[in-house]
């Protein structure tokens, strides 16, 4: 029995634990509850560990440590001590991400040792929605990616992930963890695609998926096409899809900067109800 405030990595016989902690912000943990749903707290399956913080016995706080460093339900105590392992255990992650005040507060903690960051995004809001809003034709031609259309999708995947993020996911690997991640998606059926000519015009994945909540990502225009509305009822496709058979509330967390993406989310009924913050190495 932990009979002190401490850290330590959790065991798979603390499954249910992790998931009631997990369970107090089922919208802003959906991703990281997904991945711990479907792998369980095994480091190799879950690909990373999951650190737990106690206080007198009872575990409070988490936060998952692999590619992504992502505080859970942390307070500023759970914080310290968060900081204080990645610190001693050295950056392994090409980012941290989670709820805007815990992530700053790990970044502040972790900046002297592990800066400068590429990047720092310190606010993107966390948009929310339950329902399809009235007005609003979902795009007839938006449809599921087929898995034999790999070749089609993981071009405007790319496209889509290095100009969000800044760098190609074919650096490094080669793609190959990229390129199942898509295949997983697309497996699923969760990735989404508007095709014009042979060639994806628009496209979004469901990228987390629980009982309570899902998420969508990676929504993209492409270029020569963009202005012409197809995001707002290309999005509407896609969320009529996942709140009618995934979950009944549906998310999406976006740079604060991106004016036109926040003005077509909130016309298809998402609302921002707090604010995710990310550090890029």
């Amino acid at each position: 029995m932990l009979t002190t405030t401490t850290t330590k990595v959790l065991d798979p016989g603390e499954l249910d634990a992790a998931l009631a902690v997990l369970d107090r912000e089922p919208v802003a943990n959906a991703f990281v509850t997904a991945r711990v749903l479907t792998a369980g707290l095994d480091p190799w399956r879950l690909g990373g560990e999951m650190w737990g913080w106690y206080a007198a016995g009872r575990l409070e706080s988490l936060c998952y440590a692999g590619a992504n460093l992502v505080p859970i339900c942390a307070g500023p105590e759970a914080v310290r001590a968060f900081a204080d392992r990645a610190r001693r255990a050295g950056r392994r992650c090409s980012s941290i991400v989670g709820p805007a005040e815990s992530t700053a507060a790990l970044w502040a903690l972790l900046e002297p040792h592990w800066g400068p960051a590429r990047e720092v995004r310190a606010h993107q809001p966390l948009m929310v929605t339950r329902a399809m809003p009235p007005g609003i034709v979902p795009d007839p031609l938006v449809r599921r990616v087929r898995k034999d259309e790999m070749d089609l999708i993981l071009p405007a995947c790319v496209a889509m992930f290095t100009e969000e993020v800044g760098v190609s996911p074919l650096a490094g690997d080669g793609g190959l963890l990229y390129q199942a991640r898509v295949a997983e998606l697309v497996g699923a059926g969760r990735s989404f695609a508007r095709v014009e000519d042979g060639q994806v015009v628009f496209k979004a994945e469901i990228g987390a998926a629980t009982d309570r909540a899902c998420q969508i990502q990676g929504v993209w225009v492409a270029p020569g096409h963009r202005g012409r509305g197809l995001s707002v009822t290309g999005m509407a496709a896609v969320l009529r899809y996942a709140l009618r058979e995934v979950a009944p509330v549906v998310s999406l967390y976006v740079n604060d900067y991106n004016t036109a993406a926040r003005a077509a989310y909130r016309r298809v009924g998402f609302q921002e109800t707090g604010a995710f913050m990310s550090v890029l190495f």
